[in-house]
């Protein structure tokens, strides 16, 4: 003896109410089973440690006192920056003003 498909569809509603699932008869995809899960971002945000004090946070704080200093990185950087552009390594010069190019057609 079998049952009605209607009674077991409210049997079905009934079980989703009780337990607090959705009801979803026709089996569509709703995204339930992502939204379910326990959130990530505090647990990648707590992965990573904090950032501490940069060294140019320290030249900020300090800027009202007009102390000077070389950031020896920066300088480094920049050094590097240079040896490249005099090899003609360095990167491209940005594009300035209207199309020059030949059009073609």
């Amino acid at each position: 003896m079998s049952v009605p498909r209607s009674r077991l569809l409210e049997l079905t509603k009934l079980q989703c109410e009780l337990f607090s699932t959705v009801f979803n008869p026709d089996g569509v995809r709703t995204g339930n089973k992502i939204l379910r899960q326990r959130l990530r971002g505090p647990t990648l945000a707590s992965y990573y440690p904090r950032r501490v004090v940069t060294f140019r946070d320290f030249l900020n704080e300090f800027k009202q006192f007009q102390v000077t200093t070389e950031n020896e990185k920066e300088v480094d950087r920049l050094e590097h920056i240079a040896g490249l552009k005099f090899r003609g390594k360095g990167k491209p010069k940005k594009k300035s003003g209207p199309d020059t190019s030949p059009k073609k057609k």
